[in-house]
């Protein structure tokens, strides 16, 4: 067994485990592999070992590595900072956009949908923390932006993310994902037919991911637990192009 494999089942474990003192199926947790900085073939070496989702923060590497091949056999969600200029490289060519965290990004994402004939799905970022260093929504725009995103045809809201701050010690961050599931709950009682679709919560990365699984989290992100260190990144073609 190759080391992203060992890694694999260990992370596997770890959600299973996590699952299970929670009561709750692992079965109903999507492992999405943050494939930042990552290689084409250790892409590939990754879906080989069983990973089904990857996930990507840069539309500079994503297109590069979708022109490669290098995804095929697994979903691709994109996970990072999306800059409305570079909506058109990502709409109608990832399964989930999980990180909308403004309305000019979701009318964005609205337009380039409409333009090709599909309906992207997405979640929307909450910045929980307050945090100026990230995007994403305050909680208290969370409900008029998902209101506002179910009114759009080409446009479905399948629930919330967020990335609170690094993990300091186990259980530190489980507060904020107990928040953002607690917000998702007031969503889905607030925005009619489409909260029977606005389920998923994408939380909880490779320090703290088993924390986000007790709080309910239908998605966790994780890229050290799985590749361990990430490689110098390369050039990208901007600098706010995370």
């Amino acid at each position: 067994m190759d080391l992203i494999a060992q890694r694999l089942a260990a992370v596997r474990a770890g959600i299973a485990q996590a699952a299970r003192r929670c009561g709750r199926n692992p079965e109903e947790i999507t492992l999405v592999a943050a494939t930042k900085t990552q290689t084409d073939d250790t892409i590939r070496q990754a879906i080989a070992a069983g990973i089904t989702v990857c996930g990507e923060n840069r539309v500079q590497e994503f297109t590069a590595h979708l022109a490669a091949g290098a995804y095929d056999g697994a979903q691709v969600h994109f996970i990072g900072q999306l800059q409305t200029n570079k909506v058109k490289f990502v709409v109608g060519r990832v399964e989930l956009i999980h990180s909308v965290g403004s309305e000019k990004l979701l009318l964005a994402i609205q337009r380039q949908a409409e333009k090709l004939g599909v309906v992207q799905q997405i979640l929307l970022e909450v910045n929980l923390a307050g945090e100026q260093s990230k995007a994403g929504l305050a909680p208290q725009q969370a409900l008029p932006m998902a209101r506002l995103a179910a009114q759009l045809a080409n446009v479905r809201l399948r629930g919330l993310m967020c990335i609170p701050p690094p993990a300091a010690a186990p259980g530190k961050n489980l507060p904020y994902f107990t928040n953002l599931a607690r917000l998702a709950v007031d969503i889905r009682k607030e925005i009619g037919d489409n909260g029977a679709d606005t389920v998923y919560l994408s939380m909880g990365m490779s320090d703290d991911y088993q924390d986000a699984v007790c709080a309910g989290a239908t998605h966790v992100r994780l890229g050290t637990a799985l590749f361990g260190a990430r490689p110098f990144p390369p050039i990208q073609e901007g600098s706010t192009d995370q």
